[in-house]
């Protein structure tokens, strides 16, 4: 298999090892144990320590790795099946062969806490102190978990029929099966948390005063569609995809005829045509202005979206429908990259036209508050706190400027959850410092042998295009551990014993299990093997210090 190649760091801290080198009474510099960030929990927006519960899993830990993980995320088994995994994208281990299935072995824990029913235990004595959560989407129901496990009171109220926002009413049962959705928010409503459903709310500061609240996270998410002007565009049957998707959901799918076109490139297209396909429809194609390279969608999203036939025309925009006839004008790219018209047309005949151009935020009902700001397109501004300009009202998700994941709103809600904690308790939230990281050029790699990543199995192409039963299965319990074994440790000791076996001199010390190592300076000659034996870059050489 071919390895990525990777470009060349400065490491200015290190020295010349080659050059430094010196033995006995000689020596000029010394090796340190040092722990360093590996790039996976660097990467997690949801603040995960991903190699601490890979560590936990690798030993058959199940429950304590699960533990470790929901210290971070309150959703495992939801994350494990729509997260993006930005984590995998990072890791270390593609240059050795391929990444960790990170996100695979997060599935298998959450899916075993559900099996066996495992449970959170509320540690924190109460505070007194309520919140009130404006929204039960991801970074509500994250917010609420945190804040329970802080020893506070909550309470969300949410506008929809069911909790869960657009995890609910936005991502398809063949990604995110109901049953395991459901389960993850009744175990965060039974750890305390009071979820109010069909309740609108219209006036914040009169809920917060009627309710004795002490402080507000809004979390409504943008559930909105963005919409584009097209001449003549109510003549054909046109639909957004937010209403489309929540339709189906809510069981009132509409006809959408033999051929639906899609137009749109981000992930909601993709799962808008899939979704099409799925109710009967026997042609979707999907149209968008850029090329694959530029799309917002994940590339494993656009694979399995062609593999169960959705066809995808890029470099395409719509200029006219009249009736059931599009009028689409082939683009091409500028030197810049961006796409530019071209005056070639070809018309298209379809019998559903579905918008998937992106969602917005509906703030109006925010407007009057004192003190609340807002960008161009309706998000609120925020500061470090993660405070609006109105005291004690915080906001978080998709209706501030960020990205728009279920994975970065669940960590905007654990992040809101401690600044509302350190807002009560009238200080400001300060995020503990990290460590350096941990690039792969740091790492030793010797230790590791080549290890093929573990694939998830997938249904029948026919079973996909016909039906919403969920795509990709989980991983054994064998497979779960041989993929958490695969993790390379990056930049923390493992206790793998190679700076015991090779120092010369012995002066490396065994503390016992879990407790690493020390180094005897009294018999170190700074030869630097300890160094270049530690395979996953959890030892340092660092000048001598001068006598005292």
């Amino acid at each position: 298999m071919k390895r990525k190649q990777i470009q060349p760091i400065e490491l200015t801290s290190l020295p010349d090892l080659h050059q430094v080198k010196r033995t006995g009474p000689e020596r000029r510099q010394r090796p340190i144990y040092l722990d360093r960030l590996p790039p996976c929990n660097q990467a997690c927006p949801a603040g995960e320590n991903i190699q601490a519960w890979l560590a936990l899993t690798q030993e058959g830990k199940f429950r304590s790795a699960w533990e470790e993980l929901m210290k971070n995320n309150p959703l495992p088994a939801v994350h494990g099946r729509v997260c993006y995994h930005p984590c995998e994208d990072k890791c270390n281990r593609q240059y050795v062969d391929e990444t960790i299935s990170i996100h695979a072995v997060e599935r298998f824990l959450g899916d075993r806490a559900l099996v066996e029913g495992w449970k959170i235990k509320l540690e924190a004595k109460p505070s007194g102190k309520r919140v009130l959560i404006v929204g039960a989407g991801p970074s509500g129901l994250s917010a609420a978990y945190h804040l329970l496990r802080l020893g506070h009171q909550v309470e969300i109220r949410d506008a929809g029929p069911q909790a869960g926002g657009m995890m609910h009413f936005g991502i398809p049962q063949y990604r995110l099966p109901r049953d395991v959705l459901e389960a993850e928010i009744g175990r965060i409503s039974k750890l305390g948390a009071k979820i109010t459903l069909n309740h609108k709310v219209e006036d914040v500061l009169q809920e917060q005063e009627a309710g004795g609240f002490d402080a507000v996270f809004l979390a409504i998410g943008a559930h909105l569609s963005r919409r584009v002007e097209i001449p003549a565009q109510d003549a054909g049957k046109v639909l957004d995809a937010v209403s489309f998707l929540r339709e189906v959901e809510a069981g009132e799918a509409p006809q959408l005829g033999r051929r639906v076109a899609i137009y749109g490139g981000g992930n909601t297209a993709l799962d808008a045509a899939r979704t099409a396909k799925r109710l009967g429809a026997s042609e979707a194609l999907i149209i968008y202005r850029r090329n694959r390279e530029r799309a917002p969608a994940h590339d494993f999203e656009i694979d399995e979206a062609q593999e169960e036939g959705i066809k995808i025309h890029w470099l395409r925009t719509i200029k006219q429908i009249t009736q059931n006839k599009f009028t689409v004008e082939k683009m091409r790219l500028n030197d810049e990259g961006w796409p530019e018209p071209t005056g070639e047309y070809e018309t298209l005949e379809v019998d559903s036209l579905i918008l998937a151009l992106g969602q917005k935020t509906d703030t109006e009902f925010l407007q009057k508050i004192p003190g609340m700001a807002f960008e161009r397109d309706n998000t609120v501004i925020v500061d470090r706190q993660l405070m609006t300009g109105h005291p004690g009202i915080f906001a978080g998700g998709d209706m501030v400027p960020a990205e728009r994941t279920v994975t970065v709103a669940v960590g905007h809600g654990k992040r809101a959850a401690r600044c509302i904690d350190a807002f009560l308790r009238g200080e400001k939230y300060r995020k503990p410092p990290k460590h350096e990281p941990a690039p792969f050029e740091l790492l030793h790699p010797w230790f590791y042998s080549d290890a093929e990543r573990r694939e998830q199995s997938q249904i029948d192409i026919q079973a996909r295009q016909t039906s919403f039963a969920e795509v990709v299965a989980g991983l054994t319990q064998e497979e779960a551990l041989y993929e958490a074994r695969r993790c390379l440790a990056c930049g923390n000791c493992f206790e793998c014993d190679g700076c015991y076996g090779a120092c010369p001199e012995d002066a490396i010390i065994k503390l016992g299990p879990g407790k690493r190592y020390e180094v005897n300076y009294q018999l170190c000659s700074g030869c630097a093997i300890c160094f270049e034996q530690c395979p996953s870059g959890a030892i340092t050489m660092i000048p001598e210090p001068p006598e005292s």
